[in-house]
């Protein structure tokens, strides 16, 4: 059952960023998902699979924004 992401919403990984953070705010959604790191600001682009893999809860939802 896949996980309904949305876009602004911060979420926690299981394996940190080389920086130290492993807090992530979703950019883009879609086969891929581009993340921006909430430490040092850099983006990636990871698959789909490996986000809902790694997902270990939400920080920040749209909720509260």
């Amino acid at each position: 059952m896949p996980i309904d992401f949305k876009v602004n919403e911060v979420i926690k990984m299981k394996k940190p960023h080389p920086c130290g953070a492993n807090e992530w705010k979703i950019l883009r959604i879609g086969m891929d998902f581009r993340l921006e790191c909430m430490n040092c600001g850099r983006t990636i682009i990871v698959p789909r699979k490996l986000v809902e893999k790694n997902f270990r809860g939400y920080i920040v939802t749209e909720e509260d924004l």
